[in-house]
């Protein structure tokens, strides 16, 4: 089911000092930003390896990554990983009585299908599942 890990997510507080940490300091590649206002946040992508850091910066106090800021400050936020067929993950792993946070996909960066478990699901590491879109 699980083929690689996509991304680690970090929430920030301040996108541009953080990418400017990655990039410049630890020399990752910045290649690609994107606003995500369904999921409250901008959000930076960061290659290494085959695998990515994505940086999320809050839109507004509203949101998850704004709540998770709030209560544990910056930090690693959940652990993607790639799906050749999200659909038939979310399904094996409902039928496997797994708590998810998402019962169908929702759309994330890039275009690509995204859905989350339940931090209770995963040993309290919230874990996000993604297909990437065709283009990617």
């Amino acid at each position: 089911m699980l083929h690689a890990i996509d991304h680690a997510g970090i929430a920030v507080a301040d996108l541009e000092a953080t990418v400017a940490f990655y990039r410049d300091v630890l020399g990752m590649a910045l290649v690609h930003r994107e606003t995500l206002p369904a999921q409250g946040v901008r959000a930076a992508l960061l290659d290494v390896g085959e695998s990515h850091v994505e940086l999320l910066e809050p839109l507004d106090a509203e949101g998850g990554v704004a709540r998770f800021l709030a209560r544990r400050g910056p930090g690693l936020h959940h652990l993607a990983y790639r799906v050749h067929d999200i659909d038939a993950a979310l399904a094996s792993l409902s039928a496997a009585g797994m708590r998810l946070i998402d019962e169908r996909p929702r759309t994330g960066i890039r275009g690509s299908r995204v859905a989350f478990l339940h931090p209770s699901a995963a040993g309290g590491v919230l874990t996000e599942l993604v297909q990437p879109a065709e283009h990617n």
